[in-house]
């Protein structure tokens, strides 16, 4: 009689080319890895793994077992996904993936007012450039950059489209001066936002990035990638959304812009979701009302940029939790 949780455990052996790599990936020891494939082994009366460059490797039937197993594991995924189309009402939790700079910003403050209309929804947001798998139930719903990705069974629509110029400091300006062409920029200094291997910068008319220096500043983090320009590292892209007045910042050579599409991704299982549905809708309503945000940087219709409010309110909590008595000087005294 089969025994079919044997089979992950073949499947993390042909992934990872070792027993012990899949017993730590699946939480047993490696041991029992090495029995319950002998069990596989002696069931089918044939090896399913063999030696090569060190690693353990399919055998010819091994891969056949596979390609089953495989389908296997998408034909589970489908019985998860069917439960979740027999939820009709407006409840439960709602998982968004989105990169940094709308996961983190643009979601939170769009979807409280989802929420005000479906109270019973709990909002749960994967923040992250590496596009999550719909089919394996990672996210719900996806924001994705420049496609729907190649994901089969998924369906989404291109709502809005993002630019991307370039930004630095004005103290760097007034050290360094401004560049007047795009040849220039190869003398100034260049702050580079890493997504994946592919770095943020202009395109040219071929869809390669432009020439440019090496980096004196690089991250794949948004905001340190936004934090370094202000603090002067060089000339670096920058979201149109996410630039304020507040930030002290210079747009260099503006005829340079990126432009890039923004797609809302579901797969077609959970599509048929009441929950999903609804917030699907909602996704793309909300981002075509702020296309001129996204595409200009105007102001959002549902988020306020600007820190000057933060910092009254700031102010505000402070004067209320120190009292008219106390000197200003009370709130820094050192605790030994």
């Amino acid at each position: 009689m089969n025994n079919w949780s044997d089979y992950p455990i073949f499947l993390a052996v042909a992934e990872t080319g070792s027993l012990t790599a899949a017993g730590e990936q699946l939480g047993i020891s490696q041991p029992t890895v090495g029995r319950r494939i002998k069990t596989l082994e002696t069931q089918f009366g044939a090896p399913l793994l063999t030696k090569e460059d060190g690693r353990l490797a399919p055998t010819e039937f091994g891969h056949l077992v596979l390609d089953h197993i495989k389908r296997m594991g998408v034909e589970a995924d489908a019985i998860t996904r069917s439960s979740a189309t027999l939820e009709d009402s407006l409840a439960g939790p709602i998982l968004i993936a989105a990169s940094e700079g709308i996961g983190d910003w643009w979601l939170p403050s769009v979807m409280q007012e989802f929420r005000q209309h479906h109270p019973d929804v709990v909002i749960d947001i994967n923040v992250d450039f590496r596009a999550a798998n719909l089919a394996q139930r990672e996210a719900d719903i996806a924001l994705r950059w420049m496609g729907p990705g190649t994901q089969n069974s998924l369906i989404g629509r291109k709502v809005t489209t993002c630019g991307f110029g370039l930004f630095a400091s004005k103290s760097y300006v007034q050290k360094r001066g401004l560049p007047t062409s795009p040849e220039d920029l190869l003398n100034h200094d260049v702050v580079r936002m890493m997504i994946g291997k592919e770095h943020l910068w202009p395109l040219n008319s071929d869809g390669d990035p432009i020439p440019a220096p090496s980096p004196t500043f690089q991250s794949n983090n948004l905001l340190a990638h936004n934090h370094a320009i202000q603090a002067g590292y060089g000339i670096g892209m920058l979201a149109y959304p996410g630039t304020t007045e507040e930030q002290d910042l210079v747009r260099i050579l503006p005829e340079l812009e990126r432009v890039e599409d923004l797609w809302v991704v579901a797969h077609e299982d959970l599509r048929k979701s009441a929950r999903v549905r609804t917030a699907f809708d909602f996704l793309i309503d909300a981002l075509q009302k702020d296309h001129a945000h996204f595409r200009s940087g105007a102001p959002s219709v549902f988020v306020h940029m600007h820190s000057p409010q933060i910092e009254s309110w700031k102010s505000t909590v402070a004067k209320s939790e120190v009292g008219p008595e106390l000197e200003p000087k009370k709130l820094h005294t050192s605790v030994a």
